[in-house]
């Protein structure tokens, strides 16, 4: 295909006032009515908050720890995204009826948003969230390498932007929220990032013994190591570096930039952050959740 088929930084579509990378907006009639499997898994999360992380894991599970086996193809494949669609790539509504069960699939979807039959058959799901100044830098660099969301601006526009909710999949503190109301009634493990960096081998025992699976302390150890963030950024099979330059361009950000806790005070300025503070604790008000802004 010419790369020429592919706008670069193409404004954003509304799909029910939640912002949509256009291409993804275009398909989302065949996201909407989407079929669901009893035995699939999904992988749901705010953009930048571990999902190739936790991708990674749960295939690795899957497979026993079986590095060779997690190998087959990059992890965009072994866990099609539902709501992918860009020219010339086949669309994750287009893959997903042709992979065999059980399915492991991502979503970024807000939780108001996820096609019916997810819920209609009880489906798994393991969410994971990330604090907000973390997502909002990670993402300010993702939009610039991820060429086919809008144009970011500056990193003082981005903010304001991201404040607001109006970035793509909408709201971070919506996102969050909602998917931590959801799991009182559904089968949803909840997850936060800065955990899963304090002690990853802990928060692997707790997807294992979720997804009702058991592996043995030398598959556990292998697992852990294979899902470094140094292993996983030098994987070709788990850093997207295999993904066209006209949607992903690595030459700008790597996909894998840091992955840390904290990074984002390398990035707020002192007004910055108390503007960002004082915004925060009137959206979280009363929501339950606490997240920790470093390690």
């Amino acid at each position: 295909m010419e790369h020429t088929e592919v706008a670069l930084y193409p404004e954003a579509k509304l799909i029910h006032g939640i912002p949509f990378i256009k291409y993804f907006a275009e398909n989302w009639e065949q996201v909407e009515v989407f079929q669901a499997r009893e035995d699939d898994i999904l992988i749901a999360t705010y953009p930048k908050a571990g999902t190739t992380w936790v991708s990674e894991i749960v295939d690795l599970i899957m497979n026993n720890g079986d590095s060779e086996k997690c190998k087959r193809d990059p992890i965009y494949c072994r866990v099609p995204f539902l709501e992918y669609a860009v020219p010339g790539c086949p669309s994750g509504t287009e893959v997903l009826p042709a992979v065999p069960s059980p399915r492991v699939i991502k979503t970024h979807l807000p939780v108001q948003l996820l096609p019916k039959t997810f819920w209609d058959n009880d489906c798994k799901v393991i969410y994971v969230a990330r604090n907000a100044k973390d997502i909002a830098v990670s993402y300010f660099y993702f939009y610039q390498m991820a060429v086919v969301h809008p144009h970011p601006g500056t990193w003082e526009e981005f903010l304001e932007k991201f404040m607001a909710g109006e970035v793509v999949f909408g709201s971070w503190y919506d996102h969050v929220k909602g998917w931590w109301e959801k799991q009182n009634n559904c089968r949803i493990l909840y997850l936060f990032y800065e955990d899963m960096k304090e002690d990853p081998k802990r928060e692997i025992r707790r997807i294992l013994q979720f997804l009702e699976n058991s592996i043995s302390e030398e598959a556990l150890e292998k697992i852990v190591h294979l899902t470094s963030f140094q292993e996983m950024k030098s994987n070709p099979m788990a850093n997207y570096s295999l993904t066209p330059k006209h949607i992903m361009d690595h030459t700008i950000s790597p996909f894998m930039r840091k992955g840390i806790a904290g990074d984002w005070k390398n990035h707020f300025t002192v007004a910055q952050n108390e503007r960002f503070e004082e915004d925060y604790q009137k959206k979280m008000a009363g929501s339950g959740l606490e997240f920790r802004n470093e390690l």
